[in-house]
């Protein structure tokens, strides 16, 4: 049948073009001449249809069910019409019509037509989601098509036939594409529309940050290094925080490279944004300490109850801890995922915490105040828990609080109250008794300075000038601590 040949021709032809299997293609051609015979007979048709895949031809027949009375004449035939055909018809028998193209109207062939293309349709989107649903976080490369109001639709590389845009809120404000032009993108999401996925690709978002690195660094790629938490202000900076499985390789000069070959090809693509590779650590503490980097941070607190960390930093850092309208200490909140309140040493000190904060600063009795874990404390098991429990971890941390804070402690006895309260007197100086001692040694000072000035004379007024300094140079060095 030299139509039948041509209908299978085309057919092929087609299938060569979508990248189909010749059994789905013969599926498609099976539903699409099942939807012109519906036209012809009537939906509830039952037809078996034969390809020959060598010569081409299509047999088609309809199955219709012997009855005494038709109510469906698309399934059943009256069995006076059965016996016009074969008088041996009986009601229950299944009688076969066979059919030709040539029966095949106007209507009937737009039928076959609009299934087929519609089926087509629903595969390649089925295969566009099959494809890219698991993909999302890779680098995907291809061609800018066109821009229309502000955003950008893009042209794959390898899948030419998918929907992909970039929306003008996941592009970089600082970068400026033209048609034509070849982009690289991050996959963001997959967004089903009544046309079908469509590809919601990103070049604003912190994992087009991490597919660069990763296609930069073969230790990521390979699963060696992670990039554990990501912070982004597209345009400006960014933060990562990467960690290694292999205790030999180092996370950050990996990322870094050879004379930071490997950061500098990423911050090229990224048109000149500024990164910062930090060490990660499950201490939320120290992870702070390095999420502001490149500030040096002099004292963290953590609050565990209300997610807040306390850092302190000199006054000569603290322009660097802040950044540019707040963007350092701004990435670094998002970063560890802990707000950050950041307080300049002297800000600090006139809130009326005193020098021991800095831990291991200079006191101005010249002794030294360090901080250790509350767990070197000779304390109860529950009595500790509790303290941790409320955020307290450190003996500075308790050392300013009065009975009536350790008394709003969950979970804390007044057993345990009266038993930290004497361990803190144990271990701290009790202000009277410091300052009885001053008098006795200025009484001393004072009995010594009339000896000498009955012996020397003159030598009262340098004694005097002596004093003054040691005093003004003891305050000096507890304000700058």
């Amino acid at each position: 049948m030299t139509n039948a040949g041509q209908i299978v021709a085309a057919i092929r032809e087609m299938a060569a073009q979508k990248n189909l299997e010749q059994a789905d293609m013969n599926d498609l051609v099976r539903d699409g001449i099942t939807a012109g015979l519906a036209r012809i007979f009537g939906a509830n048709v039952r037809p078996e249809i034969t390809i020959d895949e060598v010569s081409g031809e299509i047999d088609m027949v309809v199955l219709k069910r012997v009855v005494e009375e038709v109510e469906d004449s698309s399934a059943e035939i009256s069995l006076e019409k059965a016996q016009w055909d074969d008088p041996t018809y009986e009601v229950g028998d299944v009688m076969e019509i066979p059919v030709t193209f040539e029966e095949f109207g106007f209507n009937a062939i737009g039928a076959v037509k609009q299934r087929i293309i519609q089926r087509v349709r629903e595969g390649e989107r089925q295969r566009i989601r099959d494809e890219f649903e698991h993909r999302v976080g890779e680098l995907l490369s291809g061609e800018v098509q066109q821009i229309e109001r502000g955003k950008m639709v893009v042209i794959l590389n390898r899948a030419r036939d998918a929907e992909a845009i970039i929306p003008w809120k996941e592009q970089n404000p600082r970068e400026r594409f033209r048609q034509g032009d070849s982009i690289r993108a991050v996959l963001k999401k997959v967004e089903e529309t009544p046309k079908g996925p469509r590809l919601i690709l990103s070049r604003a978002d912190p994992l087009f940050v991490e597919a660069l690195f990763q296609l930069e660094v073969p230790e990521i790629y390979q699963g060696i290094v992670e990039i554990k938490e990501r912070a982004r202000e597209v345009g400006g900076r960014t933060k990562i925080a990467v960690w290694s499985r292999d205790e030999s390789i180092d996370p950050v000069g990996a990322c870094v490279g050879l004379k930071g070959s490997r950061v500098q090809a990423v911050v090229s693509e990224l048109g000149g944004e500024r990164i910062d590779i930090v060490p990660w650590s499950n201490d939320t503490e120290t992870f702070a300490r390095r999420a502001l980097a490149p500030a040096r941070v002099s004292r963290v607190i953590p609050d565990s109850a209300r997610q807040v960390i306390t850092a302190i930093v000199d006054e000569d850092q603290l322009s660097l801890a802040i950044g540019r309208n707040g963007q350092n200490v701004r990435l670094a909140s998002q970063l560890i995922g802990w707000q950050i309140d950041l307080y300049g040493s002297r800000e600090w000190l006139e809130k009326g915490v005193g020098t021991a904060i800095f831990g291991d600063a200079p006191v101005d009795d010249g002794l030294e105040t360090s901080d250790f874990p509350l767990s070197e404390l000779a304390m109860a098991p529950e009595t500790l828990a509790a303290l941790e429990g409320a955020g307290y971890r450190t003996f500075l941390d308790i050392i300013d609080l009065e009975r009536a804070d350790f008394a709003k402690v969950e979970g804390f006895s007044d057993e345990g109250v009266d038993e930290i309260l004497r361990i803190i007197d144990e271990l701290t100086v009790v202000e009277g008794e410091e300052e009885e001692g001053l008098e006795d040694e200025g009484l001393e000072a004072t009995a010594e300075a009339a000896d000498a000035e009955q012996g020397e004379g003159g030598e009262e007024d340098k004694a005097s000038h002596a004093g003054t300094d040691e005093v003004e140079r003891a305050t000096d060095e507890a304000a700058r601590s």
